[in-house]
């Protein structure tokens, strides 16, 4: 769906209120500021990532304004940005814009939109090793050459902390959808290697 006059004059308030009460359950009270938003491009301006991918933290928060639920959840580029906070920091209306995308990225993968292969692989590591990156023996091995502990203090140096993230992932339902999304996955898949 593309914009047209009539959403600039009457644009959809309820997907920018769904994502705000999503967003209040994980980031408080401060996620009402998301509305303040007036389209000034200082976000996407000192975005780092938008200077090499496609991504455009102004026109997600656009899309969310008009109501364009697909369009704001279902682009590749809503998982181009690397959290990095610069363009919370430099928001002239302090909105929480970084929070605003996490909650978005949240929905999307609750409501399994737009979830790539590499996507469900990174998702797949952290509910396997607790941690995006695993470590194995050339880690190790390249830890150990530049001087670090060739086992990082994460999840890894702690085996009784990749249960407790289990048991997070579980009870936050990450780990359910995860599963249905790479079923989902698997089936499409199968789907088109039938219609070869």
């Amino acid at each position: 769906m593309s914009i047209n006059k009539k959403m600039i004059k009457n644009p959809s308030q309820e997907f920018l209120d769904e994502i705000i009460e999503y967003a209040k359950e994980f980031f408080g009270d401060e996620c009402d500021r998301f509305r303040a938003c007036i389209q000034c491009g200082t976000c996407t301006g000192g975005c780092p990532s938008s200077r090499r991918t496609a991504w455009r933290t102004r026109q997600v928060f656009r899309k969310a304004q008009m109501g364009l639920k697909e369009e704001a959840l279902g682009g590749e580029e809503l998982w181009d940005c690397t959290t990095c906070y610069t363009c919370q920091e430099r928001c002239v209306r302090g909105i929480p814009t970084t929070d605003f995308v996490r909650a978005l990225r949240n929905a999307a993968f609750k409501a399994g939109i737009n979830l790539q292969a590499p996507h469900l692989f990174v998702a797949g590591l952290l509910e396997k090793f607790g941690h995006a990156v695993p470590v194995n023996d050339p880690t190790k091995a390249v830890r150990k050459k530049i001087g670090l502990q060739e086992v990082p203090p994460t999840v890894h140096a702690y085996p009784e902390g990749l249960e407790e993230v289990k048991t997070l992932l579980k009870e936050t339902g990450f780990a359910k959808v995860l599963e249905e999304n790479v079923k989902k996955k698997e089936e499409e898949k199968k789907q088109q290697e039938a219609k070869k």
